[in-house]
């Protein structure tokens, strides 16, 4: 069994090493760290996109919160549905499931692989220090052979003992614009993993719209700058705050007495 691992240290204006391929993750686009925290001082849920980027946020849903980032990707000789589902079950602790139900490799499809973990808050932002965050993430080789995710840190080698290791870079850039309207930018790549794994950088793009403060779409592009990746590729999904699970229960158990 091949299992994968990544550890990642994550902040908001600090990106040490760490990526998800299995569903995009990014700095979340319209919401400032002092919108943010304003509105989880309110009773009004709001979405905290780790799409549409590579690169993952430090902040967190709100407590209880359980939140789910659906999109895909389309490139040439690479299509795939990502999937990332959270929640926040104590103050400083949001679980982690991702999935591709889908992926489309060089003409070979199926399911792709899944993946569990979690992300801890270390400290949240005081005036000029980030937010930092741990972030550890197992995959799940859920997929066939030929459609395991290479988008980790450590990953075990087929029949050989040992590790390989590749690290992660970002550099995002995210504001918003008119209305409901939001961009991000970002520059990100693996160093090599070995001799038939060499380093990759892409470019991206990508539009965000704030349907609701629980609904973002984002829809965008990236290019491969070098590496072994398609030279284009084109995405678009959604995330949604589904429900304060904690809320549900005090009320539930209200409603039974």
């Amino acid at each position: 069994m091949r299992i994968a691992v990544r550890i990642a240290l994550v902040g908001l204006g600090l990106l040490a090493t760490g990526m998800n391929v299995l569903g995009q993750t990014a700095d979340t686009p319209q919401t400032t760290p002092q919108n943010q925290q304003k509105n989880q001082n309110t009773d009004e849920i709001t979405a905290v996109p780790n799409r549409p980027t590579f690169a993952s946020t430090a902040e967190m849903v709100q407590l209880g919160v359980f939140e789910i980032e659906y999109g895909f990707e389309a490139g040439k000789g690479h299509q795939n549905v990502n999937g990332l589902l959270k929640w926040r079950a104590v103050k400083n602790l949001e679980l982690w499931f991702l999935n591709n139900p889908i992926e489309r490799d060089a003409g070979t499809a199926g399911l792709g692989d899944s993946g569990a973990g979690f992300k801890y808050k270390l400290f949240p932002q005081v005036k000029a220090r980030p937010t930092v965050a741990i972030l550890y993430v197992a995959t799940l080789p859920t997929a066939r052979p030929a459609l395991v995710n290479e988008g980790v840190q450590f990953v075990g080698r087929a029949q050989l003992s040992g590790l390989d290791r590749r690290y992660f870079t970002a550099l995002s850039y995210s504001r918003s614009l008119k209305g409901k309207w939001g961009y991000t930018g970002e520059i990100a790549g693996f160093s090599r993993r070995n001799a038939t794994t060499p380093a990759t950088m892409t470019l991206l793009n990508a539009a965000t719209y704030n349907m609701s403060p629980r609904l973002v779409l984002d829809g965008g592009a990236y290019i491969a700058a070098y590496g072994q990746l398609p030279r284009f590729t084109v995405f678009a999904g959604v995330t949604y705050s589904i429900a304060n699970l904690y809320d549900l229960h005090s009320t539930h158990r209200a409603s039974k007495n």
